[in-house]
């Protein structure tokens, strides 16, 4: 998927008049790799430097965790359609306000697999299953809106493939996965979910988990946190992306993902204003489960 020239000029007047008219003093967008191939995140201050701004398939990083950074700042940002649903989960949850973001919104057929000095032609597995082409917040759109079809049962076809294993294969496949976690904590540095200033992981008292690099401790630090993305992610995988022991870990977010929308009907980030299922408690709320 790559704009062509014009629609990438469009992107670059945008920046100009933002930063000329001071409606912002950066913008956060996509400029070209040192490998001359791939894309990486820019921070544009000046508005003679837009030019080096570029979007194509290879604009794979979602930039919004950025805007956690720059709170009270007024900030413009390019963001794909993943991306622009973590944004409505930010305004929702407090994080960010809306008066201070710009958003140019760059209608999205997908980004490719990418490694240094090297793109691929098969689009990314988020990509494959994702229905969400334009942008659900911007201020200006790149690009013609798309009528955007439902998800469907083929969308969670590897999270029902895990669900159909019995509860011994599931284990020893997660037991297998999480040995190999080194603790890096790339995962979380990456997701513009995980924005707390200090993480559960990090807290000596109370200790919720050990600091070492061992199978319990690291089981419990990836059910922890994706059940704190539950009914929050955005499905943009940069979790996975960036793991590097390559632990699947949107198999464990869309599994989430799936249960949320089948209990709650509810798809994090369609919406800036409706509260996610699980950031409010309700005494008397009923799921119909064992009742």
């Amino acid at each position: 998927m790559k704009l062509g020239p014009e629609l990438v000029q469009q992107i670059r007047d945008k920046a100009r008049e933002l930063l000329t008219s001071e409606a912002v003093d950066c913008v956060i967008g996509y400029g070209r790799a040192t490998d001359g191939v791939t894309a990486r995140p820019l921070f544009v201050y000046e508005p003679e430097k837009v030019n080096d701004l570029i979007f194509d398939e290879t604009c794979t990083h979602n930039l919004v965790g950025y805007l956690v950074n720059r709170k009270g700042k007024k900030t413009g940002i390019v963001v794909k359609p993943c991306d622009s649903r973590a944004i409505n989960v930010l305004l929702n949850e407090g994080q960010i306000s809306r008066d201070d973001v710009s958003i140019i919104g760059v209608v999205c057929d997908g980004v490719v697999e990418t490694g240094w000095n090297r793109v691929g032609e098969a689009k990314q597995a988020r990509c494959q299953y994702c229905h969400q082409h334009t942008p659900v917040v911007y201020d200006f759109l790149i690009g013609e809106p798309r009528e955007e079809s439902p998800p469907s049962a083929e969308d969670y076809a590897a999270v029902a493939e895990m669900e159909a294993k019995s509860p011994e294969e599931r284990e020893a496949f997660w037991a297998e996965q999480f040995d190999r976690c080194c603790r890096c904590y790339a995962c979380r540095q990456v997701c513009p979910g995980c924005y707390c200033t200090e993480c559960f992981v990090d807290k000596l008292d109370p200790m919720w988990v050990g600091i070492r690099i061992a199978p319990e401790e690291n089981r419990i630090w990836h059910t922890i946190r994706a059940y704190h993305l539950a009914g929050r992610c955005s499905g943009c995988n940069e979790c996975e992306r960036v793991c590097p022991v390559n632990i699947p870990l949107s198999l464990l977010n869309r599994k989430l993902a799936k249960d949320v929308e089948g209990l709650f009907g509810f798809q994090a980030g369609l919406d800036d204003k409706e509260m996610q299922p699980l950031g409010a408690f309700d005494k008397d709320e009923k799921l119909g489960i064992g009742e």
